[in-house]
């Protein structure tokens, strides 16, 4: 969503940080850039136009063009910025659903995913919250949209009210609030009707369902590629009808993402959560800071992290790390780190998350790897035989001839994998030999280098960085970039440094 402003801005502050010194002139030029990467990504003009005076009254002071790294102070102001923009007056907190059942009601246009956004926020509030959850549905006009309610609750396991024929929206919502309150639900959520524009009949049929269960929060759906459409929309909805919270669809679309930088300035709410695609668990919190970061290519570290810790068991994560402590790593453990790394968007989306590495996303992409390498490599491994898989010292000539058929690839393509196995064992020996105390002072070492950014590549562990770079050959093409270390991008080693 947000790749051609961060594409546009990281270059203009790589140019910045390049210069040893900057005057007024520079620092004017380059929010001159900004100003119009903004404009491109459909930011609306009075919102840039204050985020640029903002940055400027900031960005052009003694404070700055004196200070030793006055480009990383510029990137520095630019993204305290861009999270106040983001952020508005206080943060929105947690949703009100304190006290039992606490009503949510969902509204917003014909298309806007409100059904599917509000089954993606039944099953977060369920397994994140532990809440007990209701669904209705108010749309008695889109043929089988109640229906369409229904089998997500089926699939979720989560209840939804059941359908009765001809009832109006204002009694389905008194029935859905009588059902929840004796049913001991925790939140019940309604997914109200929408129409292809807003209309007077839609408002007062809305109003009056909020009249008659004063929802604890009124959450609006608006889809993210509508662009400055989406904002016009939030106006309205929030002048009739009073809205609490934004949630933004089809975020990871190839939208331009002026409508999510707009949004809680122009409107003045927050928004709430970010639509990230089809799948009922593809529903993230928006995070201003952690948005920011991604915008100016410094990652989503803690975002990789969430991800980590809902695909990666611990139990399992321990005993694969006893036994690579002990020199051992065969190919089923090669496979279960192939197949963590898809479910966690593959190479690219690791990269993209990690500070520094975004631009590397795309030269990983440009150099010929693919995700579809992980599914050849898992496909390589699964034509094993158990045995083989335990033992990889036993694969001759003829076995992997028949392993490479199995997969339909070459054998070439075989011995690239078990070379790049090799290596990572002779990684896990060297990581071993260590032991937990000599691995801890080595990642110190790395935190604690120049510039104060991540371990270089070269610190990881004693790795060395000749055998990195060849495991990462044997991947499917040279990951460029990797030889120069892992750390924060040059533009901003400096950042954590007080003015």
């Amino acid at each position: 969503m947000f790749e051609n402003l961060s594409e546009r801005l990281s270059g203009v502050f790589d140019r910045l940080t390049k210069q040893g010194a900057l005057n007024e002139e520079d620092v004017k030029t380059a929010l001159r850039e900004v100003r119009v990467a903004l404009l491109e990504a459909d930011v609306s003009l009075p919102v840039a136009r204050d985020f640029i005076k903002k940055v400027q009254s900031e960005a052009t002071g003694q404070a700055v063009t004196k200070s030793v790294t006055p480009g990383q102070q510029v990137v520095k102001i630019v993204h305290d910025a861009l999270i106040a923009t983001l952020q508005g007056d206080g943060d929105p907190g947690q949703l009100k659903i304190d006290n039992p059942p606490a009503p949510i009601l969902m509204v917003g246009l014909q298309g806007s995913g409100k059904t599917t956004t509000t089954g993606k926020l039944a099953k977060r509030l369920k397994e994140r919250d532990g809440k007990r959850v209701l669904m209705a549905s108010l749309d008695v006009y889109r043929p089988a949209a109640m229906e369409q309610l229904a089998v997500l609750g089926k699939q979720l396991g989560v209840d939804t009210l059941p359908i009765v024929a001809g009832q109006k929206p204002v009694d389905i919502a008194k029935r859905a609030k009588q059902q929840a309150s004796l049913g001991g639900y925790d939140v019940y959520m309604l997914d109200t009707a929408g129409r292809l524009h807003i209309d007077e009949l839609l408002m007062q049929e809305v109003e009056d369902v909020r009249n008659v269960v004063e929802p604890r929060e009124t959450l609006l759906v608006v889809d993210g590629l509508t662009g400055q459409v989406a904002v016009e929309v939030a106006q309205e909805f929030d002048d009739k009808i009073g809205v609490s919270g934004v949630v933004l669809t089809r975020m990871d679309g190839d939208g331009r993402g002026g409508a999510a930088l707009s949004m809680r300035a122009v409107t003045g709410k927050p928004i709430r959560f970010v639509g990230m695609g089809e799948k009922m668990d593809a529903l993230e919190t928006f995070e201003p800071d952690r948005i920011a970061g991604r915008i100016l290519g410094m990652g989503d570290i803690v975002a990789l992290v969430e991800k980590a810790q809902e695909t990666i068991e611990a139990e399992q994560a321990e005993k694969m790390m006893k036994r690579m402590m002990k020199g051992q790593f065969n190919m089923n453990d090669l496979r279960t780190q192939l197949e963590q790394m898809q479910q966690m968007g593959g190479m690219e989306g690791m990269m993209s998350m990690m500070p520094g590495m975004g631009k590397m996303a795309k030269q990983v992409e440009e150099s010929g790897f693919d995700d579809k390498v992980l599914k050849r490599q898992i496909a390589l491994i699964q034509s094993m035989t158990k045995k083989e898989r335990a033992n990889p010292k036993l694969l001759q000539a003829n076995r992997k001839k028949r392993i490479a058929r199995g997969a339909g690839m070459e054998v070439s393509d075989l011995n690239k994998l078990l070379k790049m196995h090799r290596q990572m064992g002779d990684m896990m020996k060297k990581m071993g030999k260590m032991g937990k105390g000599g691995m801890l002072k080595q990642a110190m070492k790395g935190m604690m280098g120049k510039g104060g950014g991540m371990p270089g590549a070269g610190d990881m562990g004693g790795m060395d960085q000749a055998a990195l770079e060849a495991a990462a050959k044997q991947m499917g093409g040279k990951l460029p970039g990797l030889g120069g270390g892992m750390g924060l991008p040059p533009g901003l080693s400096g950042f954590g440094k007080k003015k």
